[in-house]
């Protein structure tokens, strides 16, 4: 079965076949469905790599992620999915595991993939690494940085927005003793938070202790080990922002273990708004990404960057996601 018995029986050209399947001009819709009709009846599965040298695109993106095991990724994913699939594209998804080694080995798959884009949700990224999809002419969109890197375009999450939100509500219940728990301080958008925490503290005129600002990994043992340290400082705080779900989770459990009660002992606040948090008990108190938007507004960018032949535009863009805040039942007055 070829393209020709598909034109033949949907009584059109071979090249208006084409254009349906790649989704590389405008067909009528009566059009287009008489074209999808006769693949269905016929059975008929286009060649992709034909496609690709065809069209020069091959309707692949990529998604580097940095940690498939915390919940915010795969709800992100799936968001990044749901909206190729909605265009008729597929993606590739890799997991670098915060480590520099895997990134690298994440982009030399891409590349040999010949991905029509990339967005990248990790902090860092080499230069060089890169340099390799742009000498290549694939486009780039970074999700969690947050300012430019080279020719790539931006779509930043406004984390400084969301720290504020989140001790304004602590301020508004009158806490004034507030730890933080960062994430790694090797990521960029970790720094962003933990420094928003402490000019939020500056504003307010109050001074942070220092075992009251601790370093976590972004996982739920890392934010129980960040409160026990906390806690083993001797003064109680009586809040602490976490700079992920999984994290204030951490901290709930440590809490808990140390015989304290949330809301009523110490309030916690996470980031992120994974699905899991309104299901903790205590419901959880958190900033919330919103993930659809941010999985769309990067695709488009991609999906946009790639003119009819596969040529990369020249685009300098860059949007921004602002978080919410989501009050639950884990904060509540000092």
């Amino acid at each position: 079965m070829n393209i020709s018995a598909v034109a033949k029986l949907a009584r059109v050209s071979t090249a208006t076949v084409s254009r349906v399947i790649n989704g590389t001009a405008v067909v009528s819709p009566e059009t287009a469905e008489r074209v999808r009709q006769a693949i269905e009846e016929l059975n008929f599965f286009p060649d992709v790599n034909a496609r690709a040298l065809g069209s020069g695109r091959s309707g692949l993106y990529g998604l580097i992620i940095s940690d498939i095991t915390n919940p915010y990724f795969p709800e992100l994913v799936k968001s990044f999915e749901d909206i190729a699939v909605e265009h008729g594209q597929d993606i590739l998804i890799a997991n670098t595991d915060y480590d520099p080694k895997r990134m690298e080995a994440c982009v030399i798959r891409m590349l040999q993939r010949k991905v029509d884009g990339v967005a990248v949700m990790t902090s860092e990224m080499e230069d060089q690494l890169l340099r390799n999809f742009n000498s290549r002419q694939i486009p780039v969109v970074f999700m969690d940085t947050p300012k430019a890197v080279g020719e790539a375009m931006i779509v930043r999450v406004d984390y400084r927005n969301g720290v504020e939100q989140a001790m304004n509500h602590l301020f508004a219940l009158k806490h004034k003793k507030i730890a933080f728990i960062s994430g790694p301080l090797s990521l960029s958008s970790a720094r962003v938070r933990a420094d928003a925490y402490t000019d939020c503290l500056s504003q307010h005129g109050i001074v942070a202790r220092p075992h009251f600002v601790q370093e976590g990994d972004h996982r739920v043992q890392g934010g129980r080990d960040a409160m026990r340290r906390v806690l083993a400082g001797g003064i109680r705080p009586t809040a602490v922002l976490a700079s992920n779900d999984l994290t204030a989770i951490g901290a709930m459990g440590a809490l808990h273990d140390a015989g304290l009660r949330v809301p009523e002992d110490v309030s916690v606040i996470g980031f992120d708004d994974i699905e899991l948090s309104a299901y903790t008990w205590p419901a959880l108190t958190t900033v919330q990404v919103p993930r659809r938007e941010l999985a769309a507004t990067a695709f488009r960018c991609l999906y946009q960057g790639r003119d009819e032949q596969g040529a990369k535009r020249q685009t300098n863009f860059e949007a921004v996601i602002t978080p919410k805040l989501v009050v639950r039942q884990s904060t509540a007055v000092a």
